[in-house]
C-alpha cells in the first residue's frame, strides 16, 4: 500500500501524490506525515525506484525497517514525543539495520505502511530528565534507558537525536535574534552620525554652517551632541519602562527640572531601556528645585519607581555641588583636618530632598578628599557590587544587601546604574546600635574622567521607623594621570541622638565615627594593603605575593567576624546578659568551613582609659607588654615570626605570634591584624594550628581554617577637656582619653547541642575583668 494515498517518491528523488488508492485519505495521510520526508529530497545512493513504505503498528509484528533517500537536514525532523524508524536499501544510506526477514518481506510488497508511535507522556519526562542530565548518552545508557521505559534502543537513539537538534535550532533562532537588534541598534546610531555631520548647525545664530568652517573640536562636540540625544530618546523609553503603576496601569509622567522628556511610549524590550544620564548638572536645563515626593507607601504594596529615578537625580545634583572645592557650603574645623557642612547655608541653597528633619533628629554632615591607590573605574565596579563595597568597608558596615536592580547601567558599564539596597552601619561598641537605612544608589559619569556614586534614603517612602537618615551622600571620583584616583567624599546624615550613650554622642556629632573623614581613610588603608598583596617587591615579610595574599584573606575574614560579633546582626546570637556596660551573647555554630562548630559564647564591654588612643595602641601592640593582657603569654613572652606592613602608618600590620615554650611547628600559633587610623584603631587575634597556618604561609587556601578572634577597639573621647569628670563616664575628665571595646569568644562545647552553662558565662566574666585590670596595672 502506498503512503496513504498521498506520496511516492521519483526517480529524481523527490515526493509526489501517489497514483494508487490506498487505504489513507490525503487527510489522513496528512495527519500521520512526518516532517523528515520533506528532507528526504536531498538523499543520495540507494534504489531510487523504490517507493517511500509504511509499515502498520503491529504489537505483534518487529519494527519494519523500509527505504528512504538520505537525510540531508535533520532540523525537519518530527516532534520529540514520537519516533519514525526509517531505513535506505543502499548499505551507505542506511540508518538502522534491519532483520534479514523484514529486508526480505520488503521487497515482495510494492508499499507497507509506515510505524508510528508516540510515547506516553511518562516516557517523554523520564527522557527529557535524562537529556537534562546527559544529552549525549552511550548505547549502554541508552539501551538501560529503553529497558526502563519499554523503548527500544534505536528509539531512545532517534529521541536523542532529534532533541538535541530541536535545540541547537532554538539557540540558533535566539542569537539570530539578539544580533538583528544590535545591528539595528548600530545602524541607527551610525544614521544619527551620519546626520548630524551631514548637518552642521553654528552654535552662535542657530543657521547651518559650512562643515569646512567648523573647527575640528567643534565636529567632534556635534558628534557628541547627538549621540547624547540620543541617550536622552533611550532615557525617555527608561522612563516610560519604570513610570508604569502596577495597580492601574495608568503612566505618570517624569519631569526633572526643566528637563522636557515625559510621557514617553512604553517598549517591550528591556535590554535598551538603560540610558546613560547624560544631564548638565550646572547648566541651565536643570532648576535647583527637587521632584515633590509621593504619598507614603507601603512596604508590600507595589511602588513606582521613577520616584527612585527622580530622587536620584535630585541627589546626584546635590552631591555634585556640594563637591566643589570652592563651595561656601563649608567650614574648616579647627584643627584644620575636617570640613563641616553650614547648615543655615545649606537650608537656603536646597530645599529638603526627603522631607523636614524630625524635631529630635541632629545633624552630622562632613567632607573630605583624598587620593586613593585604585583608578575610577575599578573603585566604581567596587562601590556598586554589594559584596565588594562590604570587603571594602569591614569596620563600617556590618551587612549590606540589594533589594532590587532598578537599572544595571548601559552598555556593559555603570553609567546609568540604579538599585535599591539595605545596610547597616556600625560602630565598634556594643553601647550604640547599628544604623539601619534603606537607601537608593546611583552611578553617573559626570564628565569623561570623573563619576558620580549618591546614596539617599527611602525610608519615610515605605512608611518604615527610622532612626537615622541619609541625605544626598556619596563620593565623586576622578582619574589621575599616574593611575590613581581623586576622591571627594560627602556624608551627611540626619539621625536619633536619644538612644545613643552619652560617651559616644560628641563622636558621633563629630563625624569621627561616620564622617567622610573616616570613609576616605579606610579607602586609602585598603588599597595601599591591596597594593601590597599584589607586590612583587621584598618587605620585612620575606613572602612571595602568593603567600601574602594568603595570609591576608585570613587575616580579613578574622577582622570581618570580629567585627561582626560587637553589634551586627550577621549570626543570629541569642543575648544571655546584657547591662550597661557589657552584653554577654551565645549561638551555634554548625557546618560553617571558617569556624568551628559546636556553642560560642562572646562577651563585649566598652570602658573609659586615662590614656590617649595612640599611647594605648602602643602598649596593646607591644608584644612585652602582652603578658599583662593575654593569658597564653604568662607561660612565656610571645616571639613574632612573620611581619606583613598594610601601609607606610605605624598600626596598621598583620603578624604571626608564637609562644616561645611551645616547640616549633606544634602548639597553636596566634594570628594578629592591627588597623588604626585618626577615628580609632582596632587589633584583633586568633589562635590557629600550626599545621594549618603552615599551609596559609605557603601560599593555601585560607577559607578551611577555622578561627575565633578576640580582639580590642580604640575610639577617641570627644568630650571637651574641662578636668571634670563628666555624667555616664568610666573615670575622670579631660582631652586625650580613650573608649576601650573588649570582645572575647570562647568555644564553650564541640556539640552544637549542648546546653550553655552558667560556669561558662561566669568564666567569661572573669576573663574580661582580669585582661581589663591586667591592662591598667601595665598602663601604670
Amino acid at each position: 500500500m502506498s503512503f496513504g494515498g498521498f506520496t511516492s517518491k521519483t526517480s529524481s528523488g523527490f515526493l509526489r501524490p501517489s497514483s494508487s488508492g490506498g487505504g489513507k485519505t490525503a487527510a489522513e495521510g496528512l495527519s500521520s506525515f512526518n516532517p523528515i520526508s520533506a528532507a528526504a529530497a536531498g538523499g543520495g545512493g540507494g534504489d531510487m525506484s523504490q517507493p517511500l513504505q509504511m509499515l502498520h503498528s503491529s504489537s505483534h509484528s518487529r519494527p519494519f525497517s523500509l527505504a528512504r533517500p538520505k537525510m540531508e537536514n535533520i532540523r525537519e525532523m518530527g516532534l520529540i514525543g514520537e519516533t519514525y524508524e526509517l531505513e535506505s536499501r543502499s548499505g551507505s544510506d542506511n540508518i538502522e539495520a534491519g532483520s534479514g526477514d523484514d529486508h526480505n518481506t520488503s521487497e515482495t510488497k510494492s508499499s507497507k505502511r509506515k510505524k508510528y508511535h508516540r510515547h506516553t507522556t511518562f516516557q517523554i519526562q523520564e527522557l527529557e530528565s535524562s537529556f537534562k542530565d546527559n544529552p549525549h548518552p552511550d548505547e549502554k545508557a541508552r539501551l538501560e534507558l529503553g529497558k526502563r521505559l519499554a523503548l527500544e534502543g534505536k528509539q531512545v537513539k532517534f529521541w536523542f537525536q532529534n532533541r538535541r537538534t530541536q535545540m541547537k535550532t532554538q539557540l540558533e533562532r535566539h542569537e539570530n535574534s539578539i544580533l538583528k537588534q544590535e545591528n539595528e541598534k548600530l545602524r541607527i546610531e551610525n544614521i544619527t552620525m551620519k546626520e548630524a555631520m551631514r548637518n552642521p548647525t553654528c552654535e552662535t545664530c542657530g543657521s547651518q554652517a559650512i562643515l569646512g568652517e567648523v573647527p575640528i573640536e567643534h565636529h567632534h562636540l556635534m558628534i557628541e551632541n547627538a549621540r547624547l540625544k540620543e541617550e536622552l530618546s533611550r532615557l525617555g523609553i527608561l522612563a516610560s519602562k519604570f513610570l508604569t503603576r502596577s495597580n492601574n496601569g495608568s503612566t505618570l509622567e517624569l519631569a526633572v527640572g526643566r528637563n522636557e522628556f515625559s510621557g514617553f511610549n512604553s517598549m517591550d524590550n528591556p535590554s535598551t531601556m538603560i540610558p546613560s544620564l547624560g544631564l548638565d548638572f550646572f547648566g541651565d536645563r536643570v532648576s535647583n528645585s527637587f521632584p515633590v515626593m509621593p504619598p507614603q507607601m507601603s512596604v508590600d504594596a507595589p511602588f513606582d519607581k521613577s520616584v527612585f529615578l527622580e530622587l536620584a537625580l535630585a541627589a546626584t545634583d546635590e552631591l555634585i555641588k556640594l563637591a566643589q572645592v570652592d563651595s561656601p557650603l563649608w567650614v574648616r574645623n579647627l584643627d584644620g583636618n575636617r570640613e563641616s557642612l553650614n547648615l543655615e547655608e545649606y537650608a537656603k541653597t536646597f530645599p529638603p530632598c526627603i522631607g523636614v528633619k524630625p524635631a529630635h533628629f541632629v545633624t552630622e554632615a562632613t567632607r573630605a578628599s583624598e587620593n586613593v591607590m585604585i583608578n575610577s573605574t575599578e573603585l566604581i565596579e567596587t562601590l556598586m557590587d554589594v559584596n565588594q563595597w562590604t570587603e571594602m568597608f569591614p569596620w563600617n558596615i556590618g551587612r549590606a544587601s540589594i533589594v532590587d536592580v532598578i537599572s544595571p547601567g548601559m552598555s556593559g558599564s555603570r553609567n546609568g546604574a540604579l538599585q535599591l539596597m539595605q545596610a547597616e552601619f556600625q560602630i565598634l561598641s556594643p553601647l550604640v546600635a547599628p544604623r539601619q537605612v534603606k537607601f537608593v544608589r546611583f552611578c553617573k559619569q559626570h564628565k569623561e574622567d570623573t563619576w558620580a556614586v549618591v546614596d539617599v534614603s527611602v525610608d519615610t517612602l515605605f512608611q518604615l521607623p527610622v532612626n537615622c537618615r541619609r541625605l544626598p551622600s556619596g563620593c565623586i571620583v576622578q582619574d589621575m594621570p599616574n593611575g590613581c584616583s581623586k576622591v571627594t567624599w560627602v556624608e551627611h546624615t540626619e539621625y536619633d541622638e536619644s538612644n545613643i550613650h552619652q560617651l559616644y554622642q560628641p563622636i558621633l556629632r563629630s563625624g569621627t565615627a561616620f564622617g567622610a573623614q573616616k570613609w576616605v581613610a579606610d579607602l586609602r588603608k585598603q588599597c595601599e594593603l591591596f597594593s601590597v598583596m599584589m607586590s612583587s617587591a621584598s618587605d620585612n615579610s620575606g613572602l612571595p605575593p602568593s603567600s601574602k595574599k594568603s595570609m591576608v584573606k585570613l587575616a580579613q575574614r578574622m577582622t570581618r567576624n570580629f567585627c561582626s560579633v560587637i553589634c551586627s546582626t550577621v549570626h543570629k546570637w541569642e543575648v544571655v546578659q546584657s547591662s550597661e556596660n557589657m552584653r554577654i551573647m551565645v549561638r551555634k555554630s554548625m557546618g560553617n568551613s571558617g569556624e568551628p562548630s559546636g556553642i560560642i559564647l562572646s562577651a563585649t564591654t566598652t570602658v573609659w582609659m586615662p590614656v590617649s588612643p595612640h599611647h594605648l595602641l602602643e602598649f596593646l601592640q607591644n608584644v612585652n607588654n602582652r603578658a599583662h593582657w593575654d593569658g597564653l603569654s604568662r607561660d612565656g613572652p610571645m616571639q613574632p615570626m612573620l611581619h606583613i606592613p598594610k601601609s607606610q602608618d605605624f598600626g596598621n600590620t598583620i603578624s604571626l605570634l608564637r609562644s616561645t615554650t611551645m616547640p616549633a611547628g606544634n602548639g597553636m600559633l596566634i594570628l594578629q591584624e592591627t588597623c588604626s587610623d585618626e577615628s580609632g584603631s582596632m587589633i584583633v587575634h586568633a589562635g590557629v594550628e600550626a599545621a594549618y597556618m603552615n599551609a596559609v604561609v605557603g601560599g593555601g587556601d585560607p577559607s578551611g581554617v577555622a578561627i575565633l578572634p578576640s580582639g580590642f577597639a580604640i575610639a577617641p573621647d570627644c568630650f571637651p577637656d574641662s578636668g571634670e569628670a563628666h555624667e555616664g563616664r568610666l573615670g575622670g575628665g579631660g582631652g586625650g582619653q580613650s573608649l576601650l571595646t573588649v570582645v572575647f569568644q570562647m568555644l564553650v562545647s564541640n556539640t552544637p547541642a549542648a546546653q550553655l552553662t552558667i560556669e561558662s558565662v561566669e568564666t567569661v566574666k572573669s576573663l574580661i575583668a582580669r585582661t581589663l585590670q591586667g591592662i591598667k596595672n601595665g598602663l601604670q
